[in-house]
């Protein structure tokens, strides 16, 4: 007969609330955060990242309260992982999450880790907190797993129930009860890794190539600039051969690709291994909004419009398509590099609530404000059916139309 289960999910955000959805189907279980105000949302059935619906359900609770955690025997911590202004890993909510959880840790427990890490986090990192905080024995009075989100915001078709959910475990015995734990809930299956370390070290570079390869679509987008050749027109193309590999260029944010490669180099470093790729490639991903921004400046001179004073009207802030997240947005980079100009910048994206105290505008389309250029830098399903009669209504002057993401035939210049 299973051993009765009450799971407790360590942080709500776009990876911890679909788990604690998940898992309520069979299991109790108490969804905890430190955000009051999520919290308070998410008991009237809000989430405020517009991601998945929450519905009243009486195997799960959501609290900000520790004492809630008590009684549980499996912990899943998916706490952000970012890097600090130095690009270097900030462990710090792993810390905080590690010292909660061994405060209520009991004999027989298992805590389990989804947030992206380098290889040896959980157990060179976490399980020391975890045993020092706890007074219990690693691998003997408590076990841990490791098993990577694979979270897209924003993209229905991949879920969490939709793919495939890679598992593992501090013991052989461990790493079984993971992976069945995680069968109940996804419905395409598992893998189960050999090792912790390995699940770590598989998750980050998943996103580390998705890096690398984006960072050659967009030196040879650069490239091709110069040499005034369209970049999609060569990649229409190339992809006409069957191995070519279908990347696009553009800006790289977000929580996953623009952050993890950073975890993997320092790991690399520390050991003594001096990365040269991975490197070059966040030089190149990091460099897109100032070239962006200087195009811009350029096509306005071309058209002989004053830039000091200048208004730009940016569409699209998150860093992905048609979803309300805006870690790590590179879009905040180009309006900030336009304001280094003296350009007076307006935002306008459908997936932001406005606050009126900032950039952020409605619907410009509905209004009468007119733009001396207009930057498309993400491409929302609100933004596909704009056409070029529809910018040329809001622009000042002769239509200076950035397309960063290919959407328009007669965009003034597509990256």
């Amino acid at each position: 007969m299973e051993k009765e289960y009450k799971i407790a999910i360590i942080g709500l955000g776009y990876v911890g609330l679909p788990l604690a959805l998940a898992f309520s189907e069979y299991y109790k279980v108490v969804g905890y955060d430190i955000n009051v105000k999520r919290v308070s949302d998410l008991n009237k059935g809000i989430d405020s990242n517009l991601d998945i619906a929450v519905s009243e359900n009486s195997n799960l609770i959501f609290s900000n309260d520790e004492s809630d955690l008590n009684g549980s025997n499996i912990y899943i911590i998916t706490v952000p992982t970012p890097v600090d202004d130095e690009n270097a890993p900030d462990l710090s909510f792993l810390e905080s999450a590690s010292e909660l959880v061994a405060d209520s840790l009991l004999e027989g427990d298992l805590v389990i880790y989804e947030s992206t890490v380098y290889p040896g986090v959980t157990e060179d990192f976490c399980v020391p907190i975890l045993a020092k905080n706890s007074g219990l024995t690693y691998n003997l009075d408590f076990f841990c797993g490791y098993s990577p989100e694979r979270i897209s915001p924003g993209a229905r078709k991949f879920n969490l129930q939709n793919v495939v959910k890679v598992t593992s475990g501090s013991t052989e015995k461990i790493a079984v009860l993971v992976d069945d734990l995680y069968n109940k809930i996804i419905k395409v299956g598992t893998y189960k890794a050999p090792s912790i370390k390995v699940a770590e070290a598989a998750k980050v570079i998943e996103n580390t190539q998705r890096d690398v390869n984006i960072a050659l679509m967009n030196e040879l987008a650069m490239m091709f600039d110069k040499m005034n050749i369209n970049t999609s027109e060569v990649l229409n193309a190339a992809n006409s051969k069957w191995n070519f590999l279908d990347f696009k260029p553009g800006l790289v944010g977000g929580h996953c690709i623009g952050v993890d490669p950073y975890y993997l180099l320092h790991k690399s470093e520390e050991m003594g291994y001096m990365p040269t790729l991975l490197r070059s490639s966040r030089t190149i991903n990091n460099s897109v909004a100032s070239f962006v921004v200087h195009k811009t400046i350029k096509l306005m001179r071309d058209v002989d419009k004053v830039i000091k004073g200048s208004s730009v009207l940016v569409l699209g802030y998150t860093f992905k398509e048609n979803c309300a997240d805006t870690r790590n947005t590179k879009v905040k980079d180009i309006i900030e590099g336009l304001e280094s100009f003296s350009c007076e910048v307006s935002i306008f994206d459908p997936q932001i609530i406005i606050d009126l105290e900032s950039n952020f505008i409605a619907n410009p389309f509905a209004g009468s404000a007119k733009y001396d250029a207009i930057i498309v830098a993400v491409s929302h399903q609100e933004f596909i059916n704009y056409s070029t009669a529809d910018f040329c209504k809001i622009s000042k002057g002769k239509l200076v139309l950035l397309d960063l993401k290919g959407i328009y035939n007669n965009a003034t210049w597509k990256f």
